[in-house]
């Protein structure tokens, strides 16, 4: 698979999410599960983004992320992200529970369902899958000890 190096429309793509998850949403997640007290310096925001943008990016690793977000950051700074650490975004990723991002998922589905009724209702049509052109990636973060 040919890897394309992250652009501008990244950023662009991760602001156009970030406005479709209302702040408040993401501030009562971070009080009810806690991971803002687990932060240091990087704020959930500022992890919610690097997440994506690695998503988006299919980054990797770890310095691929925080570099291009640190090449990124003057943009990323006009909605109130900043860039990571390679330690910082490696700390948060350890410290912070997958809870956040789970319920966070959750709660903007609904949101977003609610919204408008015919997101992710599912289509009808039996070609649909056919037509896509790159391949869909899943990630799971289960840790076992």
């Amino acid at each position: 698979m040919k890897k394309t190096p992250p652009t501008r429309s990244n950023v662009v793509v991760i602001k156009q999410i970030l406005n479709l998850i209302p702040r408040g949403m993401i501030n009562r997640h971070t009080l009810e599960t806690g991971v803002e007290a687990k932060a240091r310096s990087f704020s959930v925001l500022s992890h919610l983004s690097a997440t994506l943008f690695a998503q988006l990016s299919h980054a990797m690793g770890l310095n691929d992320v925080c570099d291009w977000l640190r090449l990124k950051s003057g943009a990323l700074s006009r909605f109130g992200v900043t860039p990571p650490s390679k330690n910082g975004l490696s700390n948060a990723n350890k410290e912070r529970n997958a809870e956040f991002a789970e319920k966070l998922f959750w709660s903007v589905l609904g949101h977003l369902q609610h919204a408008s009724p015919d997101f992710a209702a599912g289509r009808k049509r039996k070609g649909l899958l056919r037509r896509f052109k790159v391949r869909i990636h899943t990630v799971d973060s289960t840790v076992t000890f």
